[in-house]
């Protein structure tokens, strides 16, 4: 009912029309507001008047001015980092142990004995260049074609204008005519191609001819104009190839192996991997947490592809996390490994030692960018120190509290593990390698349906690969689709090391180690194979490193006032009464659009009806009387109309009005 009374009253003042002009309401608005200027303004004389406009305008545009800053700093949302420190008990981390060598070497021997074979013959012409040093009649013969699908090959660049390609089993060379000579890339390098010593072409010319022999062992370095490359193909036999150089051959010959051992990995089941690894009992010789004894039995296994078996202390996936109940070395984590380095892969695994990284519980494992090595033959302490991080999610970061805001699926769920940067930028690059290359790489976990890249399925997929690593486009999308996660536990870790065992002591530690090993009393143990680790929290204060908003909405609205307050005098109350203002400003503006258009109707009525409109008499006597017409404008006279129809007569209506009494004629009264 009140809304309706309302609409009634504005419907009114609608139809009267404005109650002022805008210059009545300015002037108006100038005498009774409280902010300082616009009175003095109407109420000086001429020459202050325009010196109080002047000053008004200029301190009204400096508060906008100053109010548009702090509206963009507010919309920036930063934030601050705070550092507070804190005591408490503490769960231990998750400890991950794996051996540098993912595989027995004897189990393995037979997949990779053709391979071996190649790179011992390879490395055998590389190292003794002269006919009269190599066995040219080889027994049995190399399998050329596996060395074919990513052979190794030599780069003479001797002529760097004219570089030439020298295939180490072949006399069949490449001279770079059409080539541009490659540059100096080391193994595992992530850069574009033009950073990684990678050189896509093709090739045109080819002709026999005599290889020079690399420069001899004591030449020096100026002469040496030899480079080993590996060379992908995006096909066997096709022109369009890269050239993946290096500057040691070490390094060439450890990244063409792993490549060629991935593809026959590939093609293994997960279950005889996984025999083919170290298993928890054969390296874990003895364990202790805090005053408690524990065992391989307490630790979880898990198939890594960089390492293989890798066995997780403490992840707490089907038990509760441990605390630790003190700081200090008594109350850690010690642990006896063998690492059984006689049985390492020799051109697979050149470093000795156990790999070893501490995450937070449910978490996975990434050895590969995290993880450490401990060197075999010492105690490697290991003193730990917890940091917290606290970010601020959306607007102020765009972090993730557990992934499924991400665009990316998540290939490392299928371990039931939570959700880290690392597993996002594998997945989006295991997803783009299935995409562009129809298969899924052996390092990363694989999609539903795809099948792992080997040589025999899958010919270019090491060319494939190679370019989406070196992309800085699909690097790119993968870390922009990526998000950090909002709360994280880092392990800051202090590492010591000592010889173990001391020569006075290791012949009775090896005698015993092996009798518990191998139930022998002959020492199978050695320097080389075994490790001794302790893991301990340094002590029990943490850190916490927590983000909070620099700018708050309080912040906002008191800075706003103190500018406005400052250059104008004013306050809540004044924004309020210029907010009056401008909603009579806009009652006043749509009063006057409805009169505009009710007089803009008004003329064209006018324009179509120009004559006068017809009385109320005119309207009833056309109503009643058929024969009665309106004379229209513009028509015949009335002599020489038509005549009109025949019909009654009007009436006389001035024969209905009461006459006066003195108007009367004399022959009334008689009547």
């Amino acid at each position: 009912m009140n809304l309706k009374k309302y609409l009634v009253r504005a419907l009114h003042r609608l139809q009267k029309g404005p109650g002022y002009t805008y210059k009545e309401l300015l002037v108006w608005y100038c005498d009774n507001t409280n902010t300082h200027g616009p009175k003095r303004i109407i109420k000086e004389g001429p020459k202050k008047k325009l010196i109080w406009f002047f000053l008004t305008l200029l301190f009204a545009s400096l508060v906008f001015w100053q109010w548009g800053i702090l509206i963009n700093t507010y919309l920036s949302y930063n934030v601050t980092s705070s550092l507070s420190i804190g005591f408490k008990t503490m769960k231990f981390p998750a400890v991950t142990v794996c051996n540098a060598n993912p595989f027995k070497y004897s189990e393995v021997k037979h997949l990779l004995k053709e391979l071996d074979r190649l790179i011992e013959a390879a490395l055998e012409r590389i190292l003794q260049p002269t006919p009269g040093n190599v066995s040219e009649n080889v027994s049995p013969p190399l399998d050329l074609q596996l060395w074919n699908q990513i052979p190794l090959v030599l780069i003479d660049e001797h002529n760097k204008d004219n570089p030439v390609i020298l295939d180490i089993f072949e006399t069949n060379q490449t001279a770079g005519g059409n080539e541009t000579a490659v540059s100096n890339g080391t193994a595992g390098d992530n850069q574009n191609s033009e950073d990684n010593g990678t050189t896509t072409h093709s090739e045109t010319t080819a002709w026999n001819q005599t290889t020079a022999p690399p420069a001899p062992a004591n030449t020096t370095t100026e002469e040496k104009k030899y480079k080993l490359a590996v060379k992908l193909c995006s096909h066997q036999g096709s022109n369009n190839c890269t050239y993946r150089n290096f500057t040691s051959a070490a390094q060439a010959v450890t990244e063409w192996y792993i490549l060629q051992s991935t593809s026959i990995l590939s093609k293994v089941p997960l279950h005889e991997r996984i025999r083919m690894g170290y298993q928890a009992e054969d390296m874990i010789l003895a364990c202790l947490y805090g005053a408690e004894p524990c065992n391989y039995k307490n630790f979880t296994q898990i198939y890594h592809p960089d390492h293989g078996n890798c066995y997780i202390f403490n992840w707490g996936m089907d038990e509760e996390a441990l605390n630790s109940s003190n700081p200090g070395a008594e109350f850690g984590l010690k642990l006896i490994l063998d690492i059984s380095q006689q049985d390492y892969i020799p051109y697979l695994s050149s470093a000795a030692g156990a790999r070893l990284m501490l995450h937070q519980q449910k978490s996975f494992p990434f050895l590969k960018d995290q993880g450490i090595y401990a060197m075999a033959g010492t105690e490697t302490s290991i003193g730990v120190l917890v940091d917290e991080l606290e970010r601020m999610g959306y607007p102020y970061s765009d972090c993730t509290m557990n992934g499924s805001d991400v665009p990316v699926k998540n290939l490392y769920s299928q371990y039931n593990t939570s959700y880290s940067i690392q597993a996002c930028l594998r997945s989006c690059f295991q997803n783009h390698m299935v995409e562009i290359c129809g298969c899924g790489h052996y390092m990363f976990p694989l999609p539903k349906g795809v099948n792992y890249c080997n040589n025999e399925d899958n010919p270019g997929w090491a060319y494939c690969y190679s370019s989406l690593r070196s992309s800085i486009k699909q690097r790119q999308i993968c870390i922009d689709s990526c998000k950090e996660t909002c709360n994280d536990t880092q392990y800051k870790m202090t590492i010591s090391m000592a010889d173990w065992p001391s020569e006075a002591s290791e012949d009775w530690i090896f005698h015993i180690l092996s009798y518990e090993r191998d139930m022998s009393t002959n020492v199978t143990l050695d320097r080389n194979g075994i490790i001794k680790l302790n893991i301990y929290f340094q002590e029990y204060n943490y850190r916490t490193i927590s983000e909070s908003a620099a700018t708050t909405i309080v912040w906002l609205l008191s800075s706003l006032g103190g500018q406005f307050g400052f250059w104008m005098g004013g306050s809540v109350l004044c924004l309020i009464e210029f907010g009056e203002i401008i909603i009579d400003s806009l009652w006043i503006t749509i009063i006057n659009v409805i009169s505009w258009c009710k007089g803009l109707k008004q003329k064209r009525a006018r324009a179509r009806y120009p004559d006068a409109p017809p009385t109320v008499s005119e309207l009833v006597e056309a109503h009643t009387n058929l024969g009665f017409q309106h004379e229209a404008v513009g028509a015949l006279p009335r002599d020489e109309a038509l005549p009109p129809e025949p019909g009654t007569p009007p009436p006389n209506y001035d024969s209905l009005r009461v006459q006066p009494l003195d108007v009367l004629s004399p022959d009334s009264d008689v009547e």
